[in-house]
Formats: C-alpha cells, structure tokens, sequence
C-alpha cells in the first residue's frame, strides 16, 4: 500500500463492526509498534492502559464525552490510554534533567504514539477514533491508573464500520465533516497549494 493511501484511509473512525472481537495479541503488536517511535529525549515515559474485555470496554465507555451522542452504538471493541509520568524530568538542550516531561512533551510524545497505532490499526483493518474528551478520573477509577500517571489521550479502536472520504475543500471554505445519504463520512481538506506556503 503506497503511504499516502495509508495515511488517506486511516481517517478518524466513529463506527465500529460491534461484538467481533480483536484478535489475540493485536493491541500488544498496535502499543508495539508505538513503543519504537521516536519521543522527547528517548525518555520513554509514556505508559499504556489497556480496556479490551467487554466488561472493562462498558465501564470504561461513560467516561468517553462524545458517548451521549452516540445513544445507538454500544462502543468500540477495545480502548487504550496513553498516559505520561508525571514525576520525571525532561532532556535540556544542557544535558539537565529539569523541566517535567508531562508539560513540556506530553503533546508531542502522545501524539505521536496516537498516530502511530491509528496508521498501525488501518493496516488490519482497524478504525480508530482519538480524542481528548473524556473524564480522566473516571478513567483512572476504572482502570486503576496510578497517581504518578497523567492521562492524555483515550484510543476507540474496532474493526471499521463506516466508510470515510477525504474531499477537498469546498468554494464555500467549509471543513466541516458531513454525512451523506448513504452514511458516507466527508472530511474536506485544504488543497497543497494553499498549506504550502514557501518553496524555495
């Protein structure tokens, strides 16, 4: 698969085939393939939490802000936390160990890692919803997230439901995602000329 079809397809999913189930080992190869990615320093301070059984999934899917909107789907099959140590220092350009990692690369770090296991998870065939909405101590209650994690980022992941296409922006400069008749997921981009912006 050429890379720009990969990373075209693996668009944010909000439906999932329900009751299918993952397939043994899958989460362990998807948080695998993030624990290889680059981050702040080599600090390797992310840390994962994982809800994979229908049990933990259901307690688990309250927590979730975006579930209230959602009354007819009973959730993803698995969902993951990435969370950050709180405790310990960040890499300066000094060789000092001094500013925290969870305010200074948290965002870059975990969004990195979240991308990594959306791209990983379309190539099995995979949706993967990633979001920031959520109650995270609702979330550490449920999964017994320790105090010296801080949650950054929840993962919804099932195999894919929907169908989603990318179109180019609109006359009208919208980028609201839409859905046609069909239950077909529009998400319009800018065009390449107008993102690149210096070419020398």
């Amino acid at each position: 698969m050429d890379f720009l079809e990969l990373v075209t397809g693996a668009r944010t999913c909000r439906r999932f085939r329900e009751a299918e189930g993952m397939p043994a080992g899958t989460l362990d190869w998807l948080i695998e393939c993030a624990r290889v990615t680059p981050c702040g320093g080599n600090a390797q301070a992310l840390r994962f939490a994982v809800a994979e059984s229908p049990e933990a999934c259901a307690a688990v899917f309250p927590a979730l802000k975006w579930a209230g909107m959602l009354t007819d789907w009973d959730g993803p099959e698995a969902l993951v936390v990435l969370t950050m140590i709180k405790e310990r220092s960040g890499y300066e350009r000094d060789g000092s160990f001094s500013t925290p990692l969870a305010t200074h690369w948290q965002s870059f770090d975990a969004g990195i890692a979240a991308q990594t296991i959306q791209l990983a998870a379309y190539t099995r065939d995979l949706g993967c919803c990633i979001f920031l909405s959520f109650d995270p101590r609702k979330i550490r209650e449920v999964l017994g997230i320790p105090e010296n994690l801080e949650p950054l980022l929840v993962l919804a992941l099932g195999f894919q439901k929907e169908v989603r296409r990318v179109e180019t922006v609109g006359a009208d400069g919208s980028v609201k995602y839409w859905r046609d008749a069909q239950g077909v997921h529009h998400v319009p981009k800018r065009p390449l000329e107008d993102l690149l912006i210096i070419k020398k």
